[in-house]
């Protein structure tokens, strides 16, 4: 079973004048609950993790956009520097899908996947697949249905986040950073309808802020 931080339901997290918000943000932002240096602490361990697992195989690197970008991007960043630094490396190509099943702050019934029919190239590949948050997890049931008709010699995905929710199919990824509670986050590229990509911390959006950018 993949260890984790877990944050829990009553977490305080953190004052949002104790950090850097985005002057336009505010007063839109319950609290920061993962500040950015520990998403950056997490991430590495992770990266030393995946090359544990993977190392000396190929591995070809699906970010799933656009919320996984800012993980994807820390994540490689690592990857490349363990590469670098230690005995063991791994040959590393990337590759990018996007998946998209949030209308507002509402997670639908339907998934709709961009880019599916270049997945066939992955044939006989290593392919880690990172994604920002796993909540229900039928997404990503969906995804990993989409790949296994073409045929990967193996599949590992990694979530930033994996959220506690009694909506979840019980799916769990093979490498998790931080189990969170059921609220809506956003931040370090998650986010409401296009916003809050630009924050650096992870936060919980107040329920004033999801009428304003609502669609």
């Amino acid at each position: 079973m993949a260890s984790y931080l877990q944050i829990a339901d009553d977490e305080k997290g953190y004052e949002l004048d104790l950090f850097c918000i985005p002057r336009h943000y505010e007063n839109d932002l319950d609290k920061v609950i993962i500040p950015h240096g520990l998403i950056m602490d997490r991430t590495e361990r992770l990266a030393r993790d995946i090359i544990r697992d993977m190392g000396g195989h190929h591995i070809v690197a699906l970010c799933v956009l656009k919320g996984g970008y800012k993980f994807f991007a820390d994540l490689l960043d690592y990857i490349k520097a363990l590469n670098q630094n230690s005995d063991k490396s791994v040959p590393l190509t990337v590759d990018f899908i996007r998946v998209k099943s949030y209308c507002n702050d509402k997670s639908t019934n339907r998934v709709k996947v961009i880019g599916g029919d270049e997945l066939s190239s992955l044939s006989g590949k290593n392919v880690l697949i990172v994604e920002d948050i796993v909540e229900t997890g039928r997404t990503m049931q969906t995804l990993l249905s989409l790949l296994s008709e073409c045929n990967p010699k193996m599949v590992k995905v990694v979530s930033l986040l994996v959220k506690r929710t009694p909506r979840s199919s019980g799916y769990r990824p093979d490498y998790i950073g931080f189990e969170v509670p059921d609220a809506f986050l956003v931040g370090y590229a998650l986010d409401y309808n296009e916003y809050f990509r630009d924050l650096s911390h992870i936060c919980i959006l107040n329920d004033q802020a999801k009428e304003k950018y609502k669609m």
